[in-house]
C-alpha cells in the first residue's frame, strides 16, 4: 500500500473573520454572528470570535444566551451571500494545487496526497515523498489564504481524515500540526475523550463514569465491552477512533446530487424551539448554495440524530422544482412539526436534492 497522507484545511471563525476584514476596527474584540444580529430575537450564533469564544460563546447557542455570557460583544447579522463568495475564493486556492479536495461545509476541505482510496484515485510516483509534498502544500496553501483573502486557516496533516481534523484544531488558529503514523499513539493518549469525533457531552460523561477519561484509556478497552456499552456501530466506532483508524476515502468534487447542512450540537437538546431556529438558519445556507450553483431543487429532507444515535429522516417531494427560502424552509418546518422528541437531540440538518440546472465550469472537471 503506497503511503498516504490527508490535508485538512480549517478557516479560522470563518463567519467572524469575515465580517473582522470588512470592520477592521472591531479586531480585538468579541464578535458575534448570528440571525439578525439582534440578541433580543430568538436566533442562535453562526460563529464567534475567539476573543468571544474565551467567554463561552459558540456556535448554536441562542444569541440570548451569548449576550448573558458576553454582553459587551458585538452582534453581527449572518451575510451568507458574502461567506458563499470568500468560500468559493477559498477553495478555489485548494483546487489550484489538486483536484483531489473533498470541500466540508463553506470554510474546511480535505485533500488526499497520495493514495487517496476508492473514489479519487490517483498514480503513485514511484520514490515520491508525499510527506515532503503535504508539508510543502500546507504551507503555500496557508501563505495563499493569507495574502489573497486577507484570513487564517489552521492545517492538519495525518495518515486519515480523523487525525488530520484533528491535527488541524491542534494548535488553533493559524497553525500547521502533523501527526504521523509513529506519533499516533503518543498523541492522543492523553488528550481527553471529548475530542474524538462523535463523542459529546452525553458520551464523556459515560465514559467517565465508566473510568475512562483519556484517549489512551478508551484505547484499552476491548471492542465488545465498548459495543455492549453504546451498541454495536458506536462501539466499533469509538474502539477504532481512540486507535487513530479510520478508513474513510478523500472524495473529490462531482456533480452534486443533493446540498445539505447539519450541526453537532456542543451538548444535546430538548429545546424544540433552538432547534427550530437553527434549522431555519441552516435551511437559509442550504439555499444560499443551491442559488449560487444555479441549482432547483425537488425534494426536502429533515435530519434529527438523538442523544442514543439513532437518527431519522422526514423527506417530501415538491410539486415542482424551486430555489425558493420560502418554499423549502415551509416544506423543511412542516417535516420538523411531524417529528417526535422522545429524548435529547444531538445534530440537527436540512438537505434538498432532486437538483436540476447548475452553472458551467464546476470545479473538479
Amino acid at each position: 500500500m503506497p503511503e498516504r497522507f490527508v490535508i485538512h484545511v480549517d478557516m479560522d471563525a470563518f463567519f467572524a473573520s469575515v465580517e473582522l476584514k470588512r470592520r477592521p476596527e472591531l479586531r480585538g474584540k468579541p464578535v458575534i454572528v448570528g440571525g439578525a444580529g439582534d440578541p433580543a430575537k430568538r436566533d442562535v450564533v453562526s460563529a464567534a470570535s475567539y476573543e468571544a469564544r474565551r467567554y463561552g460563546v459558540t456556535s448554536g447557542m441562542p444569541l440570548r444566551t451569548a449576550y448573558r455570557l458576553c454582553p459587551g460583544a458585538v452582534f453581527l447579522p449572518v451575510d451568507f451571500e458574502k461567506y458563499e463568495e470568500v468560500s468559493g475564493e477559498f477553495m478555489d486556492i485548494l483546487y489550484a494545487f489538486t483536484p483531489l479536495v473533498e470541500s466540508f461545509g463553506l470554510d474546511e476541505a480535505f485533500i488526499g496526497v497520495g493514495e487517496v482510496g476508492e473514489v479519487g484515485e490517483v498514480g503513485v510516483e514511484k520514490g515520491t515523498d508525499f510527506f515532503e509534498k503535504a508539508l510543502n502544500m500546507a504551507r503555500d496553501i496557508k501563505k495563499r489564504v493569507n495574502e489573497e483573502l486577507g484570513l487564517t486557516c489552521s492545517v492538519g496533516i495525518a495518515p486519515n481524515k480523523l487525525l488530520s481534523k484533528l491535527a488541524s484544531e491542534m494548535k488553533k488558529p493559524d497553525g500547521l500540526f502533523v501527526i504521523r503514523e509513529e506519533d499516533i499513539e503518543s498523541t492522543l493518549k492523553d488528550l481527553p475523550v471529548r475530542r474524538l469525533w462523535g463523542v459529546g457531552p452525553r458520551t464523556e460523561k459515560r465514559l467517565n463514569y465508566l473510568g475512562i477519561n483519556t484517549v489512551g484509556e478508551l484505547a484499552s478497552v476491548p471492542r465488545l465491552h465498548l459495543e455492549r456499552n453504546f451498541g454495536t456501530v458506536f462501539g466499533r466506532t469509538l474502539y477504532e477512533h481512540s486507535r487513530g483508524i479510520d478508513e474513510s476515502p478523500v472524495v473529490p468534487f462531482h456533480e452534486p446530487e443533493s446540498i445539505s447542512r447539519e450541526v453537532t450540537f456542543d451538548e444535546d437538546t430538548s429545546d424544540t424551539y433552538l432547534l427550530k431556529g437553527i434549522l431555519y438558519e441552516l435551511t437559509k445556507e442550504v439555499v444560499g448554495r443551491l442559488r449560487q450553483a444555479g441549482y432547483r431543487s425537488r425534494t426536502v429532507t429533515i435530519k434529527v440524530r438523538y442523544s442514543n444515535f439513532e437518527t431519522i429522516t422526514r423527506s417530501r417531494t415538491l410539486p415542482e422544482l424551486t430555489d425558493s427560502m420560502n418554499d423549502i424552509w415551509t416544506c423543511a418546518l412542516g417535516l420538523f412539526k411531524k417529528v417526535e422528541f422522545p429524548r435529547d437531540v444531538r445534530l440537527v440538518g436540512v438537505k434538498v436534492s432532486g437538483l436540476q440546472g447548475g452553472k458551467e465550469g464546476k470545479r473538479g472537471k
